[in-house]
C-alpha cells in the first residue's frame, strides 16, 4: 500500500514534507537520526539544478555516509512508495534534479571519501559524492591524472549518472569509457556491484554501462572505480583565430582525419570570444577560433603542432598562440572552463539553455553554419562553443523564461537544432543527457528501441521510484 503524498503551497514554489503514515519519518529519522532536513532553504537548493527549468523541491532531503545507510532508505522509501531523487553537486543542466512527484532527495555531498589509489593497475575508487576538483587536487603530483572534466565541479558519481565527457573527450573518451566497476543501490534497497579492476571482460551483460547514463533512474551509484592515465611528458596548448567557422572546423576535422592524436580541440565562435574577453580581462582576436591542446613526448608533440599548423594555415587561419608555460597554460583553458558564465554575463539576469547536439565530424560544419542562421533569423542571443574535435557544440541561449515569446523562439531554435543534428545521423545530447529537458526527442531519435528501454526500467524498477519522469517519456 502506497502511503506517500505530497502536496505543495506558496505558488509551488517549494514543496512540505508530508507522510500520511507516520512510521515512514519515524524509521528513516531512525535509521539516519538527524541527517534529515525539511527546511525550505535546503529544500528549494536541491529542486532547481544549474540551468533553466522551474524550481521543483522534494519533500526532504537526506545525507547519508555509506553506501549500507543509501540501501537503508531505499528500502524504506520502496516500502512506502516514495519517490527518490539522487543528488550529487546540483550542476546538471536538463532537470535531471527535479522532484516532479515530490519525494526524498538523496544527497550524496557526505560521500566522499577517496578509497584506494592503485598505481600499479592504474584505478582509483572513490564514493559518489567525490568531485573532479577533489579527484584532481589528490592526483597531482603522483603522475597520473583522470581526464573526465566538464566545465564545473560535478560528483563523480553525477558524472556517470549522465555519462559525462568535457574537453579531453576527443583522446580519452567519456565517463563511460573511463569507469571500470560501480557499487550501485536498486530501487528495492539491493547492494550490487558491476565490472571490475580488470581493463576488460565479456562475461556477461554490462550492467556497469547500463548503469552509466541511466540519470539515477535505475538505481544510486553510490561507489566507482576510475581509470588513470599516465600524465603526458609534455603538454603544448594553443590559440588559433580563424576568418570563419567553416575554416576552423575545418582544420579539426583535418586533424582528427589525419589521425593526430590530439588532447583537445575546442571551437569558441566571435560572440564567445567577445564573452570570455570581458569576463576573464583577455585580450583575444574576437573571431571564430579554435582553442588546442598535445600531449605526449617532446618530440612527438612537437611533430603533431607542425601539422596542425599546416591544416590551420591551409584554412587561413591568421597564427597560433602557443602556450608551454604551465601557468599561462593553465589560464588559457580557464577562460575556456568559464566559457559559461562568461557568456552569462553578457545578459545579466538572464537563464541559461544550453544545448549539446553531436553530429559525425564530416556534417559539423554545415550544422553549425545553419545554426548560425537560424540564431541570426531569430534574433536570439546564443554564442556557440564546442568540442569539435568528436562533433559535439553547445549552444549557449540566454532567455528569461518570464517572456513568453523569447522563451518560445529559444525552444524552437533548440528544436531545429535538435531536428537538423539527428538527420545527420547525429543525437539530441552528447553529454549532457535527458532528465527533462530534451525528453521529447527521446522518440525522434530512438523510435521502437525504447520500448526495450521501458521494460528494462520495468523491470527493475517496477514501482517507478527512482526519478521517476526524466530520461524515459511517460508510456
Amino acid at each position: 500500500m502506497i502511503y506517500w503524498q505530497s502536496f505543495s503551497l506558496i505558488n509551488n514554489s517549494f514543496q512540505f514534507f508530508y507522510v500520511n503514515n507516520p512510521p515512514f519519518f519515524q524509521e528513516l529519522t531512525a535509521h539516519l537520526g538527524e541527517r534529515i532536513s525539511v527546511n525550505a532553504d535546503v529544500l528549494e537548493a536541491h529542486g532547481a539544478g544549474y540551468s533553466y527549468h522551474e524550481c521543483m523541491p522534494p519533500d526532504a532531503v537526506v545525507f547519508p555516509n555509506t553506501t549500507e545507510e543509501v540501501s537503508g532508505i531505499v528500502s524504506i522509501c520502496a516500502k512506502y512508495g516514495v519517490p527518490i531523487i539522487p543528488f550529487g553537486a546540483g550542476t546538471s543542466i536538463e532537470g535531471h534534479v527535479l522532484a516532479l512527484r515530490g519525494g526524498i532527495c538523496i544527497d550524496l555531498r557526505e560521500m566522499n571519501q577517496v578509497l584506494e589509489v592503485n598505481k600499479d593497475d592504474m584505478y582509483v575508487m572513490v564514493q559518489a559524492g567525490v568531485t573532479r576538483n577533489q579527484l584532481d587536487e589528490l592526483l597531482e603530483g603522483t603522475g597520473f591524472f583522470f581526464p573526465i572534466g566538464p566545465g564545473v565541479n560535478a560528483t563523480l558519481g553525477g558524472m556517470a549518472s549522465t555519462r559525462a565527457s568535457g574537453t579531453n573527450a576527443v583522446r580519452y573518451g567519456t565517463m563511460k569509457d573511463n569507469v571500470l566497476a560501480l557499487t550501485a543501490v536498486l530501487p528495492d534497497g539491493k547492494i550490487i556491484k558491476t565490472g571490475s579492476k580488470a581493463k576488460k571482460s565479456s562475461a556477461g551483460y554490462d550492467l556497469t554501462r547500463l548503469l552509466v547514463g541511466a540519470e539515477g533512474t535505475l538505481g544510486v551509484i553510490t561507489e566507482l572505480t576510475l581509470k588513470l592515465h599516465s600524465e603526458p611528458e609534455t603538454i603544448y596548448a594553443a590559440v588559433c583565430a580563424f576568418p570563419t567557422v567553416e575554416a576552423a572546423v575545418a582544420t579539426a576535422i583535418k586533424t582528427i582525419q589525419k589521425g593526430v592524436p590530439i588532447a583537445k580541440i575546442e571551437l569558441l565562435d566571435a560572440a564567445m570570444m567577445r564573452a570570455i574577453n570581458r569576463y576573464s580581462s583577455l585580450d583575444y582576436e574576437e573571431v571564430p577560433t579554435l582553442f588546442l591542446e598535445f600531449h605526449g613526448a617532446v618530440a612527438e608533440v612537437e611533430a603533431q603542432i607542425l601539422k596542425v599548423e599546416v591544416y590551420a594555415h591551409s584554412f587561413g587561419a591568421a597564427g597560433f598562440v602557443w602556450e608551454k608555460d604551465e601557468a599561462r597554460r593553465k589560464r588559457l583553458w580557464r577562460a575556456r572552463t568559464d566559457a559559461a558564465p562568461s557568456a552569462m554575463a553578457l545578459r545579466p539576469g538572464a537563464k541559461l539553455m544550453s544545448t549539446d547536439v553531436c553530429v559525425p565530424i564530416s556534417q559539423l560544419a554545415k550544422c553549425i553554419v545553419d545554426t548560425q542562421l537560424d540564431i541570426e533569423k531569430m534574433g536570439i542571443m546564443a554564442p556557440i562553443l564546442g568540442h569539435v574535435g568528436d562533433g559535439n557544440f553547445h549552444l549557449t541561449i540566454l532567455i528569461n523564461p518570464e517572456y513568453k515569446e523569447e522563451f518560445e523562439r529559444a525552444k524552437a531554435l533548440n528544436e531545429r537544432l535538435v531536428r537538423r543534428a539527428l538527420a545527420m545521423g547525429g543525437t539530441c545530447t552528447g553529454e549532457h543527457g535527458i532528465g527533462v529537458g530534451k525528453l521529447q526527442y527521446m522518440a525522434l531519435e530512438h523510435g521502437s528501441s525504447l520500448d526495450m528501454m521501458r521494460a528494462i526500467k520495468h523491470a527493475i524498477d517496477p514501482q517507478n521510484l527512482m526519478n521517476p519522469g526524466k530520461l524515459l517519456p511517460e508510456i
